[in-house]
């Protein structure tokens, strides 16, 4: 198999081809975290009503959730600097018409093609590393730089969502990924070297791609809705019960192809499937602490998009010292003993932010949890990376990229809509009736954000039950 980075041995060109991939990690974080913020303003510009907006969220993860696996495992038999050309080139695209969209359809059909793009970008990143870098001490330390750029990209989107938003438009947050993306299409073939698995059939299990394709995505659509038709909605159990029906079926055609899409001894790896289960459990306290924070700074403490993301820095900041040092101590110590530690940082951390109130103040009632959680999700991501990838063989690397990003993306998904479902019921309990007077509606509303970072730390003690 070719090295992926160029074939100089030269420390500068496997720099530069290393901070080429973390920029790129960086610009998928960075759309995730910057269109957020600009959504009010996308709401009043396109005349969106509450229901469709979530489809400009929605919309990227479906295409993202859903394209994983194929992106992955394309990048093994089809080239993964081609793989990740292509979906830097279709990232960028759509990202330049959204910033132009003229209509609600518009916007929404780039934010697919987008999520598409990053479905083929962010499995090649990771498997290019992982074709590329054989001695773990280097590996891990490329693995803890992508998670700092992971980091940055979220602080970075969250603060320039909303000064670009505040200063020029919100279709600058669009923009903004595309000098990105072209200055990354520019350098991929000068740094990276093609890669692919040489000794696999160059063909896809169409009708298994096809079936686990409709089934991410009718998972990650139900997911999406529950916090707006709830759990118990015979629509979620429907849509349940179809995309528990369609994996199925993709298990059975695994089984009959010769060229399956995913080989079912993946399955059998055992560290690899613990290590994407914690996976899941950290992407939900991520994607959950965020949002119910943002919406707890903006809607109880009235700060503005700005201030929001200021008030995150440290959060940011931590995570970004946090990715070297996890890589480091994973060698020092054992794999298991680093994630047990983020893990338990990530519990105290979420823990202390239950304690959350309607005059809360940033020093005391935000700044350690936020840094906890900052210094515990990295420190997991990082060591649940090098868990699942290590030993994995040469031709299912991407594929393996794919399957870990795949669990990531549900684990966002399920946790939103658990904490969601549990702070609405919270704080609807506490705020029925008629005649409530405005502070007990706001006291309701905290106490439900309370309840939701109580169950984002259940998510954490999942993750250190799973590690006995």
């Amino acid at each position: 198999m070719q090295k992926t980075y160029v074939s100089r041995s030269s420390k500068t060109y496997q720099f530069l081809a290393l901070v080429l991939l973390c920029a790129a990690q960086f610009m998928i974080v960075l759309d995730f975290s910057i269109v957020n913020v600009a959504l009010p303003s996308i709401q009043q510009s396109l005349g969106f009503s509450p229901q469709q907006l979530q489809w400009v969220v929605s919309a990227y993860s479906l295409t993202f959730g859903g394209f994983l696996l194929l992106g992955g495992r394309a990048a093994d038999l089809f080239g993964r600097r081609r793989l990740l050309l292509l979906g830097l080139g279709v990232f960028t695209l759509a990202s330049l018409v959204g910033g132009f969209s003229p209509s609600q359809v518009a916007l929404i059909a780039a934010r697919a093609f987008q999520g598409l793009g990053a479905a083929l970008v962010a499995p090649a990143i990771l498997a290019i590393v992982l074709s590329t870098l054989q001695e773990n001490a280097k590996r891990s330390r490329a693995l803890g730089a992508l998670g700092a750029m992971a980091a940055g990209g979220f602080a970075a989107g969250v603060l320039l969502g909303g000064l670009l938003t505040d200063s020029l438009s919100w279709r600058w947050v669009m923009f903004v990924n595309v000098s990105i993306g072209l200055a990354l299409m520019v350098g991929t073939p000068f740094l990276l070297q093609e890669s692919r698995a040489a000794t696999v059939k160059r063909q896809i299990d169409l009708a298994g791609t096809v079936v686990v394709m409709l089934g991410l995505m009718l998972l990650v659509y139900t997911l999406v809705q529950i916090p707006e038709v709830g759990w118990a909605s015979p629509a979620t159990a429907l849509k349940g019960m179809g995309a528990i029906a369609l994996f199925a079926l993709f298990i059975w055609i695994e089984s009959q192809v010769s060229v399956p899409l995913v080989p079912l001894h993946i399955f059998a790896q055992r560290s690899l499937m613990a290590a994407s289960q914690v996976a899941a459990f950290v992407s939900a306290i991520g994607a959950s602490m965020v949002f119910i924070l943002t919406l707890y700074m903006q809607q109880i403490l009235h700060y503005t998009a700005f201030q929001t993301g200021i008030a995150f820095l440290p959060h940011a900041v931590a995570a970004i010292v946090a990715a070297p040092l996890s890589s480091h101590l994973v060698h020092r110590t054992t794999v298991k003993f680093t994630l047990m530690i983020g893990l338990i940082l990530s519990m105290i951390g979420l823990l202390q932010l239950t304690a959350l109130s309607t005059n809360g103040i940033f020093v005391h009632d935000l700044l350690p949890g936020t840094v906890l959680v900052g210094l515990g999700i990295v420190t997991c991501f990082v060591t649940v990376t090098i868990l699942a990838t290590t030993g994995v063989e040469g031709h299912e690397q991407g594929l393996v990229s794919g399957l870990l990003n795949t669990f990531q993306q549900i684990g966002s998904a399920v946790g939103l809509a658990t904490v969601m479902a549990i702070a609405t019921a919270r704080t609807n309990s506490l705020s029925a009736g008629a005649n409530v007077p405005s502070e007990n509606l706001l006291s309701a509303a905290t106490e439900g954000f309370q309840s939701a970072l109580f169950a984002s730390a259940g998510f954490a003690a999942l993750g250190v039950i799973l590690q006995e």
